[in-house]
């Protein structure tokens, strides 16, 4: 809980087109948040943002906030800065909200996990398809299937241009526009796979137990040497198998494609964002089919800005906390290291949460 009686005071690390479109107005909107501060490379772009929403505080150079008496911060720059920012104001005595993917490197991944957890204070991932209404429903039904054996996990959006140097005209209405080497440059964590295959994955590890512990992948790539799409064999701790693919080849004009299908010993369970099915099998031709309300399960990332305030205050729970984050970094990780090396099979340290628990 924050120490101070007054408005919990926010600050935004990395203010850029997704922080500027969801977070910041989120933050704004509520009566019990005060915007403190604010950072972001580019001076026009950071005095705009701080004159439209009243910040207190902007500056360039996000370790000018770490003095700042500040409670919950949200990081938000580009992916590769992640592990650094998050760590340094878990630290401070934050609560942290993370964008996903929480960070590149799966050990850097449990090691925010193990120092939220030292620091007693909440570290939460981005993710908005975890706070839909009725999504948690499918966690009940894979109570029923038995034991888990396999799994297709599959994302598809209308995000080629943002990947291979198309136009961005998507965005062109809104003030801040995206950044292409936070989504194109390798060593930023460009390309699908953690760019948006991060999504599903947040999904599934947050629905599930399931610890990927080996991967054999094969990435289709654009020119300049980034995913634009996935394919990926997976063997899960435990034994069970499982087949991940993203895709960034949806047409404009489409929404986003999010499949998971969960194969147990005693039944299956059908998950489709597109089209709000929720559906479970059973033996002797059982079938349940969840009451899904159209619209629910839209797109949209208000929710784990509100819910990081929540916390906070004291009160909430969180749908998506840093061990989700870690468990698909290390699946994400494998991913793109298993396709660089040409399919060579990617092993992942299980230790590592083992450390983090």
């Amino acid at each position: 809980m924050t120490s101070n009686i007054g408005p919990v005071r926010a600050a935004i690390i990395g203010a850029g087109h997704f922080a500027y479109r969801m977070h910041i107005p989120v933050l704004a909107a509520r009566d019990d948040v005060a915007l403190d501060s604010v950072c972001r490379l580019g001076r026009d772009e950071l005095d705009l943002i701080a004159d439209e929403f009243g910040f207190a505080f902007a500056t360039e150079n996000w370790r000018e906030i770490l003095d700042r008496d500040i409670d919950v911060a949200v990081i938000s720059s580009p992916h590769n800065l992640h592990y650094e920012q998050a760590r340094a104001f878990l630290q401070k005595g934050c609560h942290v909200l993370v964008e996903k993917p929480m960070c590149l490197d799966p050990g850097e991944a449990w090691d925010l996990v193990e120092m939220a957890k030292a620091c007693g204070r909440e570290l939460l991932v981005a993710y908005g398809w975890n706070y839909k209404p009725g999504l948690d429903e499918m966690r009940e039904m894979i109570a029923e299937i038995g034991d888990i054996e396999h799994v297709v996990c599959h994302m598809a959006s209308f995000t080629r241009s943002i990947f291979s140097g198309g136009t961005l005209s998507n965005w062109g209405h809104i003030a801040i526009q995206p950044e292409r080497s936070t989504w194109e440059a390798p060593d930023q964590g460009g390309g699908y796979a953690y760019g948006q295959l991060s999504h599903a994955l947040g999904i599934l590890y947050w629905l599930t137990d399931l610890r990927c512990a080996s991967v054999r992948a094969m990435l289709f790539d654009a020119p300049s040497s980034i995913d634009l799409h996935d394919a990926a064999a997976v063997r899960f701790e435990g034994g069970a198998t499982g087949v991940f693919s993203g895709s960034c080849g949806v047409p404009n004009g489409h929404g986003f494609e999010v499949d998971l299908r969960i194969y147990g010993s005693r039944g299956s369970v059908l998950l489709d964002i597109e089209t709000e099915r929720l559906v479970l099998k059973l033996p002797d031709g059982e079938t349940r089919v969840a009451d899904v309300p159209e619209g629910a399960w839209k797109y949209s990332c208000e929710a784990p800005a509100a819910r990081l305030v929540d916390l906070a205050l004291g009160h909430g729970c969180n749908e998506s906390p840093g061990e989700v984050g870690a468990r698909a970094v290390e699946t994400l990780h494998a991913i793109v290291a298993s396709g660089k090396a040409n399919g060579q099979e990617q092993l992942i340290n299980l230790k590592q949460k083992a450390a983090a628990e």
